[in-house]
């Protein structure tokens, strides 16, 4: 397949807490985006458990999701999750993410792959057939879905890593968060120790610098100077995937602040709901609600990943 044919796919890739919502709402304000929010949720928490689209329907009643399902599929009903899970526990592992970048497998687990992620090439495709859009945004994040993703030949897949400084990260996971998507009852979102998510942050952003030395596009981005500099972090994401930016692209941006238009994001922060004027800032409660064991524990687990990336965490400034 030539590389006018491959499909346009941004994955944005990192720990989740790191503002990626805000980031692909963002992005998918652009002209000829369309961002679908964290697909590799969508097979449970859409499909399994029908919660709310960003538009605020269920996903069983949302007319974009729908449209998507019956040019993919035929119809969801027509997809077989168990079959999707089935593959995802045999390749989509952080454990194979050495053989899936080296491409060490044998053709059993080449074959599994290309059967998993043909269920997101199919989403893809559809839901940019359905859009009209010139590129489709998937903010997943997942570390060993983008390393099984990078297999396929037909999708011109680039990689937005997406870092934020680790104690900022470690505290909000912490934060007792309510999922507004769950239809018909209350459910909250999971949270991970400050020591575990340390761990969790050094390994996936070490993992996710890989990919450019093996030649897939990518490009760094850390949440503190989107924040700083959104209007420029923008332009840099526009530029790197090749989306020609007219006069007034960003009219929807102003030095601190974004218009957000209604979302079909499947899954991701409560964010995702969120419809007109939202501040962009920093967020830094973590600098004085924070435990200062908490902090010191973090700074430290993450101190060579962090010197890599321009963090410094052992200063409080």
């Amino acid at each position: 397949m030539s590389a006018t044919e491959r499909l346009p796919v941004l994955y944005l890739g990192g720990i989740g807490r790191s503002g990626s919502t805000l980031l692909e709402r963002m992005i998918g304000e652009l002209p000829g985006v369309c961002s679908l929010g964290e697909v590799v949720h969508m097979w449970d928490r859409a499909l399994r458990d029908d919660e709310r689209c960003g538009c605020g329907e269920p996903f069983s009643g949302c007319p974009f999701w729908q449209a998507v399902g019956e040019r993919a599929f035929g119809g969801w009903e027509n997809v077989a999750v168990a079959r999707h899970f089935e593959l995802r526990a045999r390749v989509d592992d952080v454990r194979r993410t050495p053989a899936l970048l080296f491409g060490t497998f044998g053709r059993s687990f080449q074959r599994d792959v290309e059967e998993y992620t043909d269920y997101f090439q199919m989403v893809y495709e559809a839901a940019r057939d359905v859009s009209g859009a010139e590129l489709i945004v998937d903010s997943s994040k997942y570390t060993p879905l983008f390393f099984c993703l990078r297999r396929r030949d037909d999708l011109d897949l680039r990689l937005l890593h997406l870092i934020r400084d680790s104690r900022a990260v470690a505290y909000s996971w912490t934060k007792v968060v309510r999922r507004p998507e769950v239809v018909g009852g209350e459910d909250f979102m999971y949270r991970i120790s400050p020591g575990r998510m340390a761990l969790l942050w050094s390994v996936h952003n070490t993992l996710l610098a890989l990919p450019r030395f093996a030649g897939t596009p990518t490009r760094t981005l850390r949440y503190e100077d989107f924040a700083r500099d959104p209007d420029s972090a923008l332009r840099e994401v526009a530029a790197f995937v090749g989306l020609d930016l007219g006069s007034d692209a960003l009219d929807f941006l102003d030095r601190d602040s974004v218009r957000l238009s209604t979302s079909h994001q499947v899954a991701g922060n409560p964010l995702r709901f969120t419809t007109g004027e939202v501040q962009i800032r920093r967020d830094d409660a973590w600098r004085t609600k924070f435990a200062a064991a908490d902090r010191r524990r973090v700074a430290l687990l993450t101190a060579p990943v962090s010197a890599v990336f321009g963090y410094s965490p052992f200063r409080s400034a």
